[in-house]
């Protein structure tokens, strides 16, 4: 690997997205030099702004061999994945060739190049249904879709490649990623958006008519479903943590990323009617097949090895910044 003293590049794949884009800014403010790779399939180009762009797909490799070669970073943030659920369960064979063919790819070019340290954007997804009240890294993987699966197997994949190759890596399990750069720079931008709090934004200010509550009957203090949301700030930092640690050495880790506390969804609802002072048109609706009840991390390993300590764990506070960037962008497209 090269010696991160004298080169401070970082290749980051698919660094036009929401969570990418946070990361490479995160990099910029830790004096790394973000190398943004994306396709802008579902990227998008206006947020690639905190270093130079390049654009290429994993599948192309003399594409990657050639940006590689000209940047030589010290090492990879991947973030390029397909990520709905329910798209992975109808087309399945896209989220296997994406997640899974293009990973690999993308592994193989990094070796190649004399890379050696990727931190992966993996997913709670991949231990599918638990009963735990708090999900540790010990939990067992048992994913339930398609999606899930296949960030399950890319991370098998980097065990594997750590074992026969010496590619370092850290795995971060995501459970919800939740609002806005904090300075209105960057911030959701989905079609469809698949988020709660941007959804329950768009009801409250009527660019939606009403919001669909999936589920009223869970075994949950009000009803609704219950999950642990995470500032996508403070999962930005969390990727610098990781490249630090993968500098200096290190393994083929998993960690989870959360705040260790759930909010339901009637209490984001209540959050986004705080914040915005609208008024969401409720319906209620059967649960989704899949959906647990609770889904809540124990953030703790990633407390004491890589110093994560969010800066956002009040919902209103999150809340407030997907708020500010709504407001100043209203979702636009490209």
């Amino acid at each position: 690997m090269n010696d991160a003293a004298t080169n401070r590049r970082v290749l980051v794949v698919g660094g036009g997205g929401y969570i990418g884009s946070h990361a490479a800014k995160a990099l910029l403010r830790a004096r790394f030099e973000p190398v943004v790779f994306d396709n802008f399939s579902r990227g998008h180009r206006r947020l690639a702004r905190f270093g130079p762009v390049f654009e290429g797909d994993i599948h192309d490799r003399i594409r990657l061999d050639a940006v590689l070669r000209d940047t030589r970073p010290v090492g990879c943030l991947h973030f390029a994945a397909y990520a709905y659920v329910a798209e992975s369960v109808e087309s399945p064979e896209l989220y296997y060739r994406n997640n899974v063919v293009g990973s690999l790819s993308l592994f193989d070019a990094l070796l190649a190049a004399g890379v050696k340290a990727v931190v992966f954007s993996s997913s709670c997804a991949v231990y599918g249904q638990t009963d735990a009240a708090a999900i540790t890294e010990a939990t067992p993987q048992r994913p339930i879709s398609p999606y899930g699966r296949s960030k399950l197997m890319v991370e098998q994949m980097l065990r594997d490649l750590h074992a026969a190759h010496g590619l370092r890596s850290v795995c971060l399990r995501y459970f919800n990623a939740a609002g806005a750069d904090p300075d209105g720079e960057i911030g959701e931008m989905h079609n469809p958006e698949p988020h709660i709090i941007p959804r329950a934004i768009m009801a409250a200010v009527g660019a939606q008519e009403q919001f669909v509550v999936n589920g009223v009957d869970y075994p949950t203090p009000d009803g609704t479903a219950v999950r642990d949301y995470t500032h996508v700030t403070d999962l930005a930092d969390a990727h610098v943590s990781a490249l630090h640690r993968l500098c200096a050495g290190g393994g083929a880790e998993a960690f989870n990323l959360g705040i260790g506390r759930g909010y339901s969804v009637m209490e984001v609802l209540r959050s986004v009617e705080r914040v915005t002072g609208g008024s969401i048109k409720r319906q209620a609706a059967p649960r989704r097949e899949g959906d647990p009840a609770t889904v809540v991390a124990d953030p703790s390993l990633a407390r004491s090895v890589l110093g994560f300590n969010p800066r956002f764990v009040a919902l209103d506070d999150m809340v407030r910044t997907a708020w500010s960037w709504f407001r100043a962008n209203g979702f636009r497209r490209d």
